[in-house]
């Protein structure tokens, strides 16, 4: 098992570029699965969940031919669908979350799928029922085989309707809109996910000659056709290395430019962390984070203190809620961090109060961090990554700590960041991997 030895206190500079955005590979890699035709697909992360994914899909009988570093093109006209009953396929999509996606291109087209059951970060409840019920309004019959823990979804035909979702689940959605596209008829899903991921999939279906309507909006309108063809995707630039970024100058005191980051599609986030006392400087598209010896939280207009709280989209991610609170430790007054969607994501506070932090824990959900405005700076310790998003909130701190910092299990890191030790040493970062 791998980690990283980090000095911190170092100040950085220079240019970073992000990588393309994990969440949205997972949806748009599925959606091959929806043709027999060639898909390419541009600015793919070599990160280890989708790298496993891809792994996955060659296993199912997609043909997968990497064409340059970021770019592949996939061409699924022979898929076994006798492999997914294997042990093998139980091991290796159980291991990855956003297996789960692979249902709805497959009961869309095949008329039959199967699923393990998912893994990923063990951050709480993370709910399958709003996928569950989306693919059984279509018509999808649903079994569960204990012994081998693997889902079974059937469907002699899979019929438009309306539907109100209990949750707007991107991932959900996602899997709703993939299994609608080849319906009989038209599908209707209010509540849906409006992320600039799930844009993304719907206008690459779209490309593809699907008939989706509503694209951006929480309303989606679904005219099933008979076959879809192939195309070309890019991926946007991932808004969680976005705003992991924009932390991470700000901790380090560093200037740093952050290039092509499309603006339009990161919505509040810089929003968010301008709220933090942070400055942002937007030139085209890209950022430019000024060196700041200090940054002070703002109050709302009543003087109360800020909240910043997670929600669906266009709110802010909940994946940026652990940088957020990692940030606000250096700041200059104080902040209530609210994580609604997942109850166990601000555990790895313990870590930055050992570090020196002060954090009040208030329930699972809410934490008070006090900004000390760097008065006491963190200090280095050992910890482990508990998943992705705290496992960089930790690498965030501990590059700006005093002393040397390690991080254990940043397996957990590499499912999320692509080579981020080398790219933070271009910036100047001490940072190896041991």
């Amino acid at each position: 098992m791998a980690s990283y030895k980090i000095t911190g206190g170092n100040k950085l500079r220079g240019e970073i570029i992000p990588q393309g955005a994990k969440n949205e590979a997972l949806q748009v890699l599925c959606a091959t699965l929806l043709t027999g035709e060639q898909v390419t697909i541009h600015n793919i992360p070599d990160i280890r969940d989708v790298n496993k994914l891809i792994f996955l899909l060659e296993q199912m009988g997609v043909t997968v031919k990497k064409l340059r570093p970021g770019s592949y093109t996939f061409k699924a006209d022979h898929i076994d669908l006798e492999y997914m009953k294997t042990k093998d396929f139980i091991e290796n999509g159980g291991s990855l979350r956003g297996s789960n996606m692979i249902i709805g291109p497959l009961l869309s087209r095949f008329k039959k799928a199967y699923m393990p059951q998912p893994g990923g970060d063990k951050i709480g409840r993370r709910r399958m029922d709003t996928h569950f019920t989306g693919l059984q309004n279509l018509g999808a019959k649903l079994t569960f085989n204990e012994d081998e823990s693997l889902f079974k979804f059937e469907a002699d035909e899979l019929k438009g309707c309306y539907m109100l979702l209990d949750e707007a689940s991107v991932t959900g959605t996602a899997n709703i809109v993939m299994a609608a596209v080849l319906a009989n008829g038209t599908t209707t899903i209010f509540n849906a996910a409006c992320e600039p991921y799930l844009s993304q999939l719907c206008n690459m279906l779209n490309r593809m000659g699907a008939k989706i309507s509503g694209v951006g909006s929480n309303l989606l309108i679904i005219e099933g056709i008979e076959n879809l063809a192939g195309t070309e995707h890019t991926m946007l630039p991932d808004m969680i290395e976005v705003g992991s970024f924009i932390g991470m100058a700000a901790m380090t005191r560093s200037e740093i430019t952050i290039k092509n980051v499309n603006y339009d599609a990161l919505g509040i986030i810089p929003e968010v962390f301008r709220r933090l006392g942070i400055k942002i400087i937007r030139t085209g598209d890209d950022l430019l984070i000024p060196e700041q010896e200090s940054y002070e939280v703002e109050t709302f207009m009543d003087g109360s203190i800020m909240t910043i709280a997670d929600a669906p989209w266009p709110g802010f991610t909940p994946d940026l809620i652990s940088i957020a609170l990692v940030t606000a430790t250096q700041a200059k007054g104080s902040v209530l961090i609210h994580q609604k969607m997942f109850e166990s994501r601000l555990f790895f506070v313990d870590k930055l109060i050992d570090m020196g932090a002060q954090i009040i824990l208030c329930d699972p959900h809410r934490a008070t961090v006090i900004g000390l405005n760097r008065q006491y700076p963190l200090r280095g310790i050992r910890m482990s990554s508990p998943d992705i998003r705290a496992g960089v909130a930790l690498l965030i701190a501990a590059l700006s700590a005093k002393g040397t910092s390690i991080i254990d299990n940043i397996e957990q890191i590499d499912r999320g960041y692509q080579n981020i030790d080398k790219r933070l040493q271009n910036l100047g970062a001490d940072i190896q991997r041991i």
